[in-house]
């Protein structure tokens, strides 16, 4: 991402945060329907070798630099931020552990499934509204002590909230749990690190 020119991605802003995109001319203005799943990635400094002995970055100002083209508003828009460490050489061979696509497909079944009947048809835990998210997302009371040491601790934005709420729902739905725990919450918090 930061390969592109900053004005570009801060034009992905109200498109992100409104899913429409206006096209304004002298003549008129136009409003189309921009509804889209947002993947992006980045190197953890220009050179992408931060960290390793073959790293030829000049200095730490230019890695700041870098990674400032991403702004926080930009980054607030997009709910998951997953750092991908190198592989080691035996990882890079070795059989990859974890579920079947088959089971993981019934399970994103199951919790689309547990959205619609939350929200209504074609609507997922990512179109929630403010007042959805008051009247819907069920947490008890040491969910919501998490939640607000978190939002202290990360000093997090009303908007990062908000999200970070939506994407414990779905965790919450993958887990079949009808009610968003601690757990649930802490594992929201996580994606949304950007450490390296």
């Amino acid at each position: 991402m930061p390969e592109f020119g900053r004005d570009v991605l801060e034009a992905l802003r109200q498109p992100l945060e409104d899913a429409v995109v206006t096209v304004a001319r002298v003549q008129s203005t136009l409003t189309f329907p921009a509804a889209c799943m947002l993947v992006g990635a980045m190197n953890p400094c220009p050179c992408g070798f931060k960290g390793y002995p073959e790293a030829n970055c000049i200095g730490a100002a230019q890695c700041l630099k870098y990674g400032a083209k991403i702004s926080g508003p930009l980054l607030d828009r997009i709910d998951l931020h997953v750092n991908v460490p190198r592989l080691k050489p035996e990882e890079l061979t070795a059989i990859p552990a974890g579920s079947p696509s088959a089971t993981i497909r019934e399970r994103v079944i199951a919790a689309r499934a547990a959205q619609a009947a939350r929200l209504g048809p074609a609507r997922t835990n990512a179109s929630m509204t403010p007042r959805d998210l008051k009247s819907l997302i069920q947490m008890d009371d040491e969910s919501k002590s998490f939640m607000q040491s978190a939002a202290h601790k990360l000093n997090l934005s009303a908007r990062v909230f908000d999200r970070l709420l939506k994407v414990a729902q779905t965790i919450a739905d993958l887990d079949h749990s009808p009610k968003i725990t601690r757990t649930h919450l802490a594992e929201a918090v996580q994606y949304r690190s950007t450490n390296e």
